[in-house]
């Protein structure tokens, strides 16, 4: 008896792993896996999402014409440039299956976002992965994995799960090194966290660059990870092209408005922003404390900090403490991080926490 099989490449795929939010017993735990904001939502949005369950017979606006006229005036881009999806996940996933198929290659950083490989691997096409420099983005290892079957450039900026940032001499530099024909896909998804002084100039060269999309989520620091909306930007034609395989209607009515009422709370952004720029400092510097233990916190521009474990305290020891206490962080064995946990940066009483566990199991506490 024969039954249907599946592509090879598809078979190649390794699933994503989500973030933990039960302990192994089950138990609620504080979710420090998935960098979502611990500030919640503006009321504005969550209130635009509640007024929207009189509408829930209705299909979305699958143009998105709303949100994409929103989008374009807070960040003064064409709102006929702007493509939109299920997270910036899709928008990941619409950029390799419009570029990219078997034969051809798509290169990302090591330690850079599990997507893409899934991305990759989904449309057979082959991934290339570039060495880092010290867990951050290395932009000449980047441009010498480029071959004549490079179609697709994955960077994340700042990068997940490492925390890194490339500057915006380096993001320049990056896309005068590439061929014409090889799409750099600039993934902003944490851009929001970055200091003004730290714009990579990403948006710039998608609006006059006609190789250059750059994508963004609501799912991080505007609070909004279960309404799953993401956009990108970037030149008509690749715009065109993504749209043409995009689903329909990729998400609801709900979302759309949450995420356009989100847009105008600069409020709310500037706060969520300020704390974790401080309470990721402080973290980083009790880690820092820890360094006789091996411990070591790579520096990070985003939302989390990846901590490394280079002495005797193990990352899987460490993970399985927290989980014990009450908190869910990420070890990352299958991305190459076995020894190290990227951790969110939650609420200062959960930082304080997750610190003293970490003090004991460095033997500090």
């Amino acid at each position: 008896m024969t039954a249907p099989a599946a592509k090879p490449w598809i078979m190649g795929i390794a699933p994503y792993v989500p973030g933990r939010a039960t302990g192994d017993d089950g138990r609620r735990v504080v979710k420090l896996s998935s960098n979502e904001n611990p500030y919640g939502t503006p009321a504005a949005a969550r209130d635009a999402h509640r007024a929207a369950a009189d509408v829930l017979e209705v299909y979305p606006d699958a143009a998105a014409t709303e949100l994409r006229a929103a989008l374009a005036a807070h960040y003064g881009i064409e709102a006929e440039r702007i493509v939109y999806g299920t997270g910036s996940d899709e928008v990941l996933h619409l950029a390799a299956g419009a570029f990219a198929g078997p034969g051809d290659e798509i290169v990302y950083v090591r330690y850079g976002f599990s997507v893409y490989d899934i991305a990759t691997r989904r449309v057979g096409a082959t991934p290339v992965v570039a060495a880092d420099r010290d867990y951050a983005t290395d932009v000449a290892a980047i441009l010498a994995a480029v071959t004549e079957r490079t179609k697709v450039v994955f960077v994340a900026n700042p990068n997940n799960p490492t925390g890194t940032y490339s500057t915006r001499d380096e993001i320049a530099r990056l896309h005068a090194g590439l061929p014409g024909d090889v799409l750099l896909v600039l993934d902003q998804a944490y851009t929001e966290y970055l200091d003004p002084a730290d714009d990579d100039g990403g948006l710039e060269l998608a609006r006059t660059q006609p190789n250059v999309l750059v994508t963004r989520t609501f799912s991080k620091i505007f609070g909004l990870a279960a309404a799953r909306v993401g956009w990108g930007y970037g030149a008509p034609a690749i715009i065109d092209a993504m749209h043409r395989i995009r689903a329909p209607f990729a998400f609801g009515i709900a979302a759309s408005r949450a995420a356009i009422a989100a847009l105008d709370d600069d409020g709310f952004v500037a706060h969520s922003r300020d704390e974790n720029r401080r309470l990721r400092a402080w973290f980083a510097g009790e880690i820092a404390a820890l360094g006789n233990a091996g411990l070591r916190a790579v520096p990070s521009k985003a939302n989390f900090v990846l901590v490394l474990f280079e002495g005797a305290p193990t990352a899987e020891a460490a993970y399985r403490a927290l989980l014990a206490a009450g908190y869910a962080t990420r070890w990352l064995p299958g991305q190459g991080l076995p020894h190290a946990l990227r951790i969110t940066v939650g609420s200062e009483a959960d930082m304080r926490a997750v610190v003293a566990v970490l003090r004991a199991e460095a033997g500090a506490g």
